[in-house]
């Protein structure tokens, strides 16, 4: 008995959680939480410390409640800081029990709600931890490498006819968007960043690791299965049913392979690079996204089932979406129609249009039902061009896993 205690004491000294920023800066962020009255925040975190879990997980509700004090952007900086050190308190305590689940869930919501301090910090610990959970599973990134398993989209072409009774009315009728292939970055300069048209691009993305692995579910249920991730639920966000839920990325995979989720279920627009290492490494920022002289903005994932709906809006950077697995309709219109399009007035919509294409309401918007557009079908391996404030609506026809960048050009960078 006494030998097994011992044993198991080894274990779990060796299953340590080297946080060497937390170590510097956590006397100075202590101070800082007190300063701003959280001294019972404090007084958690130092039992925590002390091998009190119970202490740390008090003290990351402390904080959680503090991030939902109010509205995001009014949120202090130090609870998104104290909120990352509670959870990798949390995070060291699951590790130590090998409980490398829970750990993964508690560095996860640091990354997705906490602050920057730590970052580098529950970074390196969501490696560490996914290496032991893997050794625990023996499963590796190499043993998906023979990618035998289930494919999430199947090689086939899009059926025109059938494609058209789900889309909005008129779709693939006007003029369509250019694609052109092994585009230079001279004739995208001159040709569409200039000018500021769309152009899909095609035989760009062969050599993205992306392309051969995320078709795959044993690969991204191996290097993210785990991993907790923000989805929306709904069918879209100007739909009053509409919400968020934090959920493993295999839960997700579940319910957008089996359907069964009643509604849609979304990762739209998700900094999940920053998040998964694994996942950036596969893929390239293109280089057209230097042109400009500008600096890239955002990197964000999409990825859910068929039928998926971006309604229309607009963004106010560059932005090429690059589609990986599976295939999107996508619709635009030009920045020039804006009060055709009846965008909403209040300020947190003001980039999104009233005007439901799936079903226009000719009465209430008809300057939009004759409108001339540019639409196409992006195919796996394209990637789109999309200039700044053009107002875009888009479907995926299949699942589909797309990758967004946002960058901006020289002028726009000195101005922000």
């Amino acid at each position: 008995m006494s030998g097994a205690t011992t044993a198991a004491s080894s274990v779990n000294h060796s299953l340590h959680l080297p946080t060497p920023t937390l170590d510097a800066e956590s006397q100075s962020l202590l101070q800082s939480i007190s300063a701003q009255g959280g001294y019972a925040y404090a007084r958690m975190a130092a039992l925590a410390v002390a091998g009190d879990q119970s202490a740390a997980e008090a003290a990351r509700d402390m904080a959680w409640e503090q991030l939902h004090s109010g509205p995001w952007h009014s949120v202090l900086p130090v609870w998104r800081d104290a909120y990352s050190m509670a959870c990798l308190h949390v995070a060291k305590f699951h590790f130590a029990a090998g409980e490398f689940g829970e750990a993964l869930g508690a560095l996860d919501m640091g990354l997705i709600m906490g602050g920057t301090l730590l970052r580098k910090d529950l970074h390196d610990s969501v490696l560490l931890v996914s290496s032991e959970a893997r050794k625990k599973g023996e499963k590796s990134l190499e043993a998906c490498g023979d990618f035998k398993g289930e494919k999430l989209v199947p090689e086939v072409p899009v059926d025109v006819n059938e494609v058209l009774k789900i889309l909005p009315c008129k779709s693939l009728t006007c003029g369509r968007v250019e694609k052109t292939s092994d585009l230079s970055l001279e004739g995208f300069l001159r040709d569409y960043f200039q000018t500021g048209t769309p152009v899909v691009i095609t035989n760009c993305m062969a050599h993205w690791p992306a392309r051969t692995k995320w078709n795959h579910l044993d690969y991204l249920t191996t290097v993210a299965g785990n991993r907790t991730v923000p989805v929306e639920v709904g069918r879209n966000y100007l739909c009053s049913d509409w919400k968020q839920e934090l959920v493993t990325f295999s839960k997700f995979l579940e319910r957008i392979r089996t359907h069964r989720s009643v509604e849609p279920t979304y990762l739209a627009q998700h900094p999940l690079f920053d998040q998964i290492n694994e996942l950036r490494d596969d893929i390239c920022i293109p280089d057209y996204c230097f042109v400009g002289g500008g600096e890239l903005q955002s990197l964000n994932a999409w990825f859910g089932p068929a039928g998926t709906v971006t309604p229309l809006h607009h963004d106010p950077h560059h932005n090429i979406l690059a589609q990986v697995v599976g295939k999107k309709y996508i619709r635009l219109y030009p920045s020039s129609l804006q009060d055709e399009l009846y965008p909403y007035s209040e300020t947190m919509l003001c980039n999104s249009s009233q005007v439901d294409l799936d079903n226009i309401d000719k009465n209430e918007f008809p300057k939009a039902v004759e409108l001339e557009f540019m639409d196409c079908i992006l195919e796996e391996g394209e990637m789109l061009y999309i200039p700044p404030k053009w107002w875009h609506y888009v479907r995926s026809l299949t699942m589909s896993f797309s990758v967004s960048f946002w960058w901006s050009n020289e002028t726009e960078s000195s101005d922000s």
